[in-house]
């Protein structure tokens, strides 16, 4: 296809004019496109359809004292772990009990191949002859000298030799039995390491055939007494005020949370950890039988205000996520999903809401079907 040079002409000048037109240096002109900004949607807000299918209910009010929930963990009462110690080195010849086992107080635990103990029977049998010999020597001179035929200095020094050998004869058993081999007419090289303790294998520090060096390695089993157990649970340093010693506290274990202990407050840490702003709040409780050193525990202290809390139906609060929801109307055939802390069971299948709405507020009476419909 030709154009006519005229033609040309006319198409470029309007652009050559308007190009001209404007004036170097025009801001409409250097500026970046206006910014457009698109708001994202509130993933805790859900439409829905037909709202009157989901009824309301008012939260209502419930007074009572004021309450401070925090987290702990289950721990062995210290006082009541002891180590298993050996002072005999050697190699372990068997294992008789494991991390976990329960043990009764004198049970073999496990046994060692230690020439310390060969040593000391060596020591003790040189001891029971130097004993007998020593004895013979002050019978003879007792003799002797009741005819006369020897001084008292004589008959004192055969005395003082046989008591010195009575004491040598002493120490000698009483090291075997340190070194855990009582049986003193048995000698053996192998020693016995016994439970000092009833209770639980908490910590197991030695397998088969390993070496053992006494007080230098590492206790070879740890046993607790879990009868009794503390609760270590971290309180921020604004709440510490809420937390007496000698006050009573509710205990739920996480994984029987419909079951709810007793415990008492034993110590509050007086030093705070400088990074999370908690001190350590030890609660002292008998163990039930279910409760596990590690396990994960909500603790629950009651203080002396009065104070009204909100309380629902129970089927208004959807456990998710381990964390608490409601969902309350936000206008426009809206819900919106709210966290909320969950407290003690109430008289009416109701539960209490300790935080996050207040006493007045409608929130949809069934949270779990509304969540399966939102999510169809």
């Amino acid at each position: 296809m030709r154009y006519a040079p005229g033609a040309l002409f006319t198409l470029a000048f309007p652009l050559l004019w308007t190009a001209c037109a404007r004036p170097a240096g025009d801001p409409s002109v250097e500026a970046p496109p206006p910014l457009k900004v698109e708001r994202a949607e509130d993933a805790s807000v859900f439409p829905v359809e037909h709202p009157d299918r989901f009824p309301l209910t008012l939260a209502v009010e419930h007074t009572d004292t004021s309450k401070l929930r925090v987290t702990g963990a289950v721990a062995p009462d210290i006082s009541r772990t002891v180590p298993v110690i050996t002072l005999a080195t050697g190699r372990v010849v068997e294992i008789a009990a494991r991390l976990g086992d329960s043990v009764k107080k004198g049970q073999v635990l496990l046994r060692v191949q230690s020439a310390d103990i060969s040593g000391a029977y060596s020591d003790y049998q040189k001891a029971v002859a130097d004993e007998k010999l020593a004895r013979s020597q002050a019978e003879r001179s007792q003799l002797l000298y009741d005819h006369g035929a020897i001084a008292l200095k004589d008959l004192q020094v055969a005395q003082d030799m046989e008591t010195k050998a009575q004491v040598d004869v002493q120490t000698a058993a009483e090291k075997l039995r340190v070194l855990g081999n009582p049986d003193l007419g048995q000698p053996s090289g192998i020693v016995e390491i016994r439970a000092p303790v009833a209770g639980v294998i908490t910590d197991q520090q030695v397998t088969s055939a390993a070496g053992v060096q006494g007080l230098a390695s590492p206790n070879p089993f740890t046993i607790s007494d879990l009868s009794f157990v503390w609760i270590l649970c971290d309180v921020y340093e604004n709440d510490l005020a809420q937390v007496q010693l000698g006050d009573k506290a509710e205990v739920r274990l996480n994984a029987y949370p419909e079951k709810v202990f007793n415990a008492t407050i034993g110590n509050i840490g007086p030093i705070l950890d400088p990074n999370l702003r908690t001190a350590k709040v030890r609660l002292e409780l008998r163990n039930p039988g279910l409760m596990r050193p590690g396990m994960f525990v909500t603790a629950t202290f009651h203080g002396g205000a009065k104070r009204n809390y909100a309380a629902v139906p129970t089927t208004a609060i959807l456990h998710l996520q381990d964390r608490d929801w409601v969902y309350i109307p936000a206008g426009e055939n809206k819900f919106r999903r709210v966290e909320v802390v969950g407290g003690q069971m109430l008289a009416g299948n109701l539960q209490e809401v300790l935080s996050g709405i207040q006493p007045g507020q409608k929130v949809v009476t069934n949270a779990l079907e509304f969540q399966n419909t939102a999510e169809q």
